[in-house]
């Protein structure tokens, strides 16, 4: 696998798009230092309405550049940080990779996958119609959510727009992704 990471964003506010940075400190068990979405437990305003003590399984955000290539063939321009992800990835095929698996993010960082973003409505809040594009159907009529996935964080570190990702550690038996 050659795939690195290509951006990097964050926000200390629950604004839906993130800022971009040149680097991220991840936190073990956390999430990314100074990031609205950084706890132990359920980050996300919609998901502390239903349970504020549930653990938090979207601490890292991840989208496929790829995604942004698809998007601007449908006619939108989507940059690192407006979908609201963490970082940016080149090279790897997110949405096939297995719940459970961990990736070396830099020369410290580790993170597990825990399922897919689902996205939501505020997608549409930068250009109608986006919402849409980030979805397909797969031929038995299902949905297939193409916004990315999330992720915990097992081992803090810095990383650097650039750093590669390498594969950690993979499932004894492979876990499609579900909605986080």
């Amino acid at each position: 696998m050659s795939a690195s990471i290509i951006g990097l964003a964050s926000d200390p506010s629950h604004r839906f798009s993130k800022q971009p940075q040149g680097s991220l400190t991840l936190v073990a068990g956390l999430g990314i230092d100074g990031d609205a979405h950084a706890c132990r437990t359920v980050q996300h305003l919609s998901r502390i309405a239903k349970d504020p003590a549930a653990p938090n399984l979207r601490q890292v955000h991840l989208i496929h550049a790829e995604l942004f290539a698809g998007l601007a063939a449908k006619g939108f321009a989507v940059s690192p940080g407006q979908l609201g992800e963490n970082i940016t990835t080149r090279g790897i095929d997110l949405l096939g990779l297995s719940a459970g698996m961990r990736l070396r993010l830099g020369a410290d960082a580790v993170i597990e996958i825990t399922g897919l973003r689902n996205p939501c409505r505020q997608i549409d809040g930068l250009a109608k119609g986006l919402m849409a594009a980030t979805l397909d159907k797969a031929p038995d009529g299902s949905l297939i959510r193409k916004c990315g996935v999330m992720a915990v964080v097992v081992t803090g570190g810095v990383v650097a727009v650039g750093d590669a990702i390498t594969l950690e550690s993979v499932p004894l038996v492979h876990e499609p992704l579900e909605p986080v």
